[in-house]
């Protein structure tokens, strides 16, 4: 029988990555949408406002995590190249650092250098690139996978408030907005509490507060720049 475990940390890179995304582009594009209509906009006005938010967000996310995560792309492939030049220029050196390392981590020396030379025999590039500098397949950074999930992420963050432009009549739109956008954001923030193991209120509350003074910020803004234009 194969045993199987599934620890929260294993989630914590496509965790953290798909609430961001959502919460930043539910939150961000709300935040616009409240300051348009407290500005007294029109309907097709705040909708555009909501659109191009909602657009230049998702680019702004996809850009921002593609180069990240290609820098550290870069940095991996050259650590393999460094790695493999090494193993080929002095691999009695590297047999000896691999069993160091074994050594380190609790087996006698004996055994650390019986196990160092079995995975070196096996495939020595693997064993340094995941024992000596963390990298392993699973965890490789993937620029073009990051960007996609983030666009992704935030569209569907931001598709809520949208929406609610399109579909609801102008008046109180901007408190259903505000009303949705902060449940929305207290289920992300429980569910990702609870998939991190973390208190779900303490998750819930923490989102909530600070996405009411995103949207409280913005309406006055709006309500304020309305007023020097009507004085």
């Amino acid at each position: 029988m194969i045993h199987r475990e599934c620890h929260r940390s294993q989630r914590g890179g496509w965790l953290r990555a798909g609430v961001l995304g959502a919460n930043d582009g539910l939150l961000s594009t709300s935040s616009l949408i409240v300051a348009m209509v407290g500005a007294g906009a029109a309907t097709h006005t705040v909708l555009i406002t909501g659109l191009s938010g909602l657009l230049a967000g998702a680019l702004s996310m996809a850009a921002g995590e593609y180069v990240s995560v290609s820098s550290q792309a870069d940095a991996e492939k050259a650590d393999t190249e460094k790695e493999r030049g090494e193993l080929a220029k002095q691999p009695d050196a590297e047999l000896l650092e691999l069993t160091t390392i074994y050594e380190k981590r609790g087996l006698s020396r004996q055994l650390a250098a019986e196990v160092a030379r079995e995975l070196t025999a096996h495939d020595p590039l693997s064993a340094h690139l995941r024992d000596e500098l963390g990298i392993h397949e699973l965890t490789k950074a993937r620029p073009l996978q990051a960007a996609v999930a983030s666009a992704a992420s935030f569209v569907l963050g931001a598709l809520p408030p949208v929406l609610m432009v399109a579909l609801l009549n102008h008046s109180g739109l901007a408190a259903a907005i505000v009303l949705m956008t902060l449940v929305i954001l207290g289920i992300l923030g429980a569910l990702a509490a609870k998939l991190g193991g973390a208190s779900q209120l303490r998750g819930t509350l923490r989102v909530v507060i600070w996405g009411a003074m995103a949207m409280g910020s913005t309406y006055a803004i709006g309500t304020w720049f309305e007023s020097l234009a009507t004085s």
